[in-house]
């Protein structure tokens, strides 16, 4: 890592009331020094209190050019764990490009992409699952995305895998404690007491793995497919859900010749919705190459809303999706409720064994159940704000899913009673992988690839 002082702006590249310029560095104060000045001039920021905020006006050598209050944080009491000065000017782009390039002018360098959140982890303040999680947070699409990824930029997640690696390390220690000493610690039962150990520690990792499904839901939103038979009122549900006249919608079979994909947030869960054409057979080659694409997403999609036209007979189309729909997430929407009724909800459930929802798109009715179905579905009933921590990225899920054969393998050498200094290998593999989910002993090239997904000046 370089060592040298680095700056950059910290807001958007967009006319706004506020913009944020910092500095981070050794030389932070020195170059605010040269460029900040208060009525009464320049001023010594070594000299002064931390976490204090000072009122002035950013000079480039004898030009003016904002009014600004300039924050004092000392490190290793700062984001970054350096010396950081943080100039809160007015909003302008042309304003913030001048300030940064009086700082640079002035002894600092242009920051890369990352390298503030970059230097916090390589100084300690935080490890490398929390600095991933503040790449998340900006991200975030909805408030359960940000509440997890606040969650883990706090520590919950590193505090978890941390007592795992602690008692890991209990046992590798105790292991080539008795094998260096075997007259004063002995293996007697030791393989009997290790095993709830192993059991409930393959547990808490497994668990962790089933929840980084939900999390990917969480924060890319919930694949959401609509099917169905031509009119059955596929389109006119998609209005709905989005408040808005998007697709079009008619009374003849075969308008919707495509897919067509909305993002939605409905009650805090994210679904990224896709209308498809009408599945039935036909010699139109246009709505042919519909139907093959409707399919086709039906079979990536983590949800199928399949819509059945409740004022009609079902036909061979619906039996055919019904039957192919036992092995998926699916809904079935009953649609046109507010007309007479040729299929009813009862027989339906009966025939698909799936959750069916009375729905009529042209009077609303059915959302609120829809809401509840799906968070039964995807988070066990319901989505815990604040609570739920779910794994940043496949980087993590990686490290898990190598830690937990370790483990397994202990556990397998344990059942078939090999003798104990096996056990400590596979230990150390467990215990170096979930290291690497914290950033302990990562490659530089890993860790620079990590932080170029940041954006400047973060």
């Amino acid at each position: 890592m370089r060592s040298d002082t680095i700056a950059a702006i910290a807001t958007a590249m967009n006319p706004s009331g506020i913009g944020i310029v910092r500095i981070s560095g050794e030389e932070a104060f020195d170059v605010a020094g040269r460029i900040f000045r208060t009525k009464k001039g320049r001023k010594d920021f070594r000299q002064v209190s931390p976490n204090t905020i000072h009122y002035g006006y950013i000079y480039d050598g004898e030009e003016l050019i904002d009014e600004v209050l300039l924050m004092v944080m000392k490190g290793p009491h700062s984001y970054t764990a350096e010396d950081t000065v943080e100039i809160d000017c007015h909003g302008g782009i042309l304003v913030m490009k001048k300030i940064l390039d009086a700082a640079l002018q002035n002894g600092a360098s242009l920051a890369e992409p990352g390298e503030f959140t970059k230097r916090a982890f390589l100084n300690g303040r935080i490890d490398l699952s929390q600095a991933e999680a503040v790449v998340d947070l900006i991200n975030a699409k909805n408030r359960y995305a940000m509440a997890s990824s606040l969650n883990q930029l706090k520590g919950r997640f590193s505090e978890k895998i941390r007592q795992i690696r602690k008692e890991i390390l209990y046992h590798m220690a105790y292991i080539e404690s008795a094998l260096d000493d075997p007259e004063h610690i002995s293996f007697d039962g030791y393989p009997e007491k290790l095993v709830p150990f192993l059991e409930e520690t393959i547990e808490k990792l497994e668990i962790i793995l089933r929840e980084s499904e939900n999390g990917k839901m969480v924060k890319e939103g919930i694949r959401t497919v609509i099917l169905g038979r031509p009119n059955v009122g596929k389109s006119s549900i998609l209005n709905l859900l989005l408040g808005e006249e998007r697709a079009i919608v008619t009374n003849i079979a075969g308008t919707t010749r495509d897919t067509l994909e909305e993002h939605l947030m409905l009650n805090g869960i994210s679904l990224n919705l896709v209308d498809t054409a009408g599945i039935r057979e036909t010699e139109d080659k246009i709505e042919k190459i519909g139907v093959d694409r409707a399919r086709t997403q039906a079979e990536e999609a983590d949800l199928i809303l399949l819509v059945v036209d409740s004022s009609r007979e079902l036909e061979k189309n619906d039996y055919e999706m019904i039957d192919w729909l036992q092995s998926k997430n699916s809904i079935i929407l009953l649609n046109k409720t507010d007309l007479p009724a040729m299929t009813a909800a009862e027989d339906l459930r009966i025939l698909a064994k799936k959750t069916v929802i009375s729905f009529s798109a042209k009077e609303g009715i059915g959302i609120k159940d829809l809401i509840s179905e799906i968070q039964n579905m995807f988070f066990q009933g319901k989505i815990v704000y604040g609570e739920d921590l779910y794994l940043a990225n496949t980087r993590q899920k990686e490290n898990i899913q190598k830690a937990l054969v370790g483990l397994r393998m202990v556990r397998k050498s344990v059942e078939e009673g090999m003798p104990e200094d096996f056990y400590s290998i596979d230990f150390m593999d467990a215990y170096e992988q979930l290291g690497y989910v914290l950033g302990e002993a990562v490659e530089e090239d890993l860790v620079n690839e990590i932080f170029q997904r940041f954006c400047m000046g973060k």
